[in-house]
């Protein structure tokens, strides 16, 4: 088990040793689903294509649910690590394996129900329903281990082993690909080929997370279960997993209320939409490497009590978060155009998306704050804030686009985007002081 490093220098070096490995990670993520809709492209027909869209789509928002998980666990690791408790480090990670295992098989025993909801809230076709429930029916028994590598990463991220989180998400991908190939365009099996190389994708990669995250298992800790089902610490662990729950529900609510509300102006301004949110999805993935190297040094720093390393901590994460969003701004501008004439040929769409694009490029900068007081917050795990502030932003944003949507339109709802991560930022920035008070003692 690497011992906390109180000593360690707290400099550029380290940051971008923490966050360039979570970006390249992030990298291969949309290369997989574009292999997953090729391979069952190969076939010749909609419906299989829709299927596996579909299905993974549910599944995924199923999974998402989860993803506190990941961030809890970071958090609470890397405060454990900064205190100097190898023990309580230990078992975290069994805590996570625990409880995402569990959560897993919860879902295995409800998936009639998830599944009959999820068609409810998005119906489709028949064929396609039908082919979407063998995809879902066979990669819902993942689900365990799907939901434990949550657990996985956080802790591994809140150690600062970032290149052994970028080991476990290529494997995991890679083999999903190599998988998809061979089962459905040399097999011939179709949407279940690619259901089972998911499937057997996720169950290996928990395995070499289970390898990686190996010294854990050398102290006798990790099995002390009266330490791991310690009643306080169970409690206390549910109460940051319910708050980054309920805030980040909130969130995403932000986001399908945009997609909801930009339906009503017509099919071309959707369309436009859909195409710029990748754009925010770009930057998602670059910021991200940044706000975890956040977590785990701020949590570190939390862990220690030493509050100029927390400070230096949010400065040199937010820097380099500076310069990412600094870099995506200009290649937008330049680049952007370009960009969406890749993604579509229809020209009423790719002049609606030209119009919006300014959104685009002052998104990054506009949204820098928030994704970066996010880490901040969620290693520190001040997740009570992060649930009021965004209790606070969700209203912002629902008064923002009740007075700019009916006088702009479109331009009006990606206004009121903005305005929410501005909002995020401000709230959150207005109980950063009371954060470092805390690290203080």
């Amino acid at each position: 088990m690497p011992e906390p490093r109180p000593g360690a220098a707290l400099g550029h070096r380290r940051v971008l040793k923490i966050a360039l490995p979570i970006v390249l990670s992030n990298a291969s993520v949309p290369i997989l689903g574009a292999v997953d809709t090729g391979v069952v492209g190969q076939m010749g027909a909609a419906a299989p294509i829709g299927a596996v869209g579909i299905g993974a789509i549910i599944l995924a928002a199923i999974y998402w649910i989860m993803g506190f998980l990941r961030m809890g666990t970071t958090g609470l690791t890397a405060q454990a690590r900064g205190a100097g408790d190898a023990a309580e480090v230990s078992a975290m990670l069994s805590r996570a394996l625990f409880l995402g295992v569990l959560a897993g098989v919860g879902m295995i025993l409800m998936r009639g129900g998830l599944f009959a909801g999820a068609f409810v809230v998005s119906p489709a076709s028949p064929e396609v329903e039908a082919l979407a429930h063998d995809y879902m029916a066979i990669r819902i028994w993942s689900a365990p281990a799907a939901i434990a590598i949550f657990g996985l990463t956080g802790w591994l991220i809140a150690l600062e082993r970032t290149r052994a989180v970028l080991v476990l998400q290529l494997w995991m991908n890679g083999l999903n690909i190599a998988l998809d190939l061979w089962f459905v365009l040399g097999l011939g099996w179709g949407v279940q080929g690619v259901a089972f190389a998911t499937f057997l994708a996720e169950w290996s990669a928990v395995g070499l997370g289970l390898w990686l995250c190996r010294e854990a298992f050398a102290t006798p800790a990790w099995r002390d279960w009266t330490r791991v089902f310690d009643r306080a610490r169970l409690r206390y662990i549910a109460s940051v997993n319910s708050d980054i729950l309920i805030r980040s529900v909130l969130l995403q609510g932000i986001f399908v209320s945009f997609l909801f509300i930009g339906s009503d102006f017509g099919d071309v301004p959707l369309a436009a939409n859909q195409i710029l949110l990748q754009f925010l999805e770009i930057t998602a993935y670059a910021l991200d490497g940044f706000a975890f190297a956040a977590e785990a040094l701020v949590g570190q720093a939390m862990g220690a009590r030493v509050r100029a390393d927390l400070r230096r901590a949010a400065l040199l994460t937010s820097f380099w978060g500076l310069v990412s969003v600094g870099l995506l701004a200009v290649g937008f501008a330049t680049f952007g155009t370009a960009i969406i004439d890749i993604m579509t040929t229809a020209e009423p769409v790719r002049a609606a998306a030209r119009d919006y694009l300014p959104w685009m490029v002052a998104a990054p900068v506009v949204g820098l704050a928030s994704y970066m007081l996010d880490g901040i917050f969620i290693g520190a795990t001040r997740t009570r804030d992060m649930r009021n502030m965004m209790i606070l932003t969700a209203i912002v944003y629902a008064g923002a686009v009740a007075l700019l949507v009916p006088p702009f339109g479109n331009h009006g709802l990606w206004a009121a985007l903005l305005i929410h991560f501005v909002a995020r930022a401000l709230t959150l920035g207005a109980r950063y002081p009371a954060l470092e008070a805390r690290a203080a003692g």
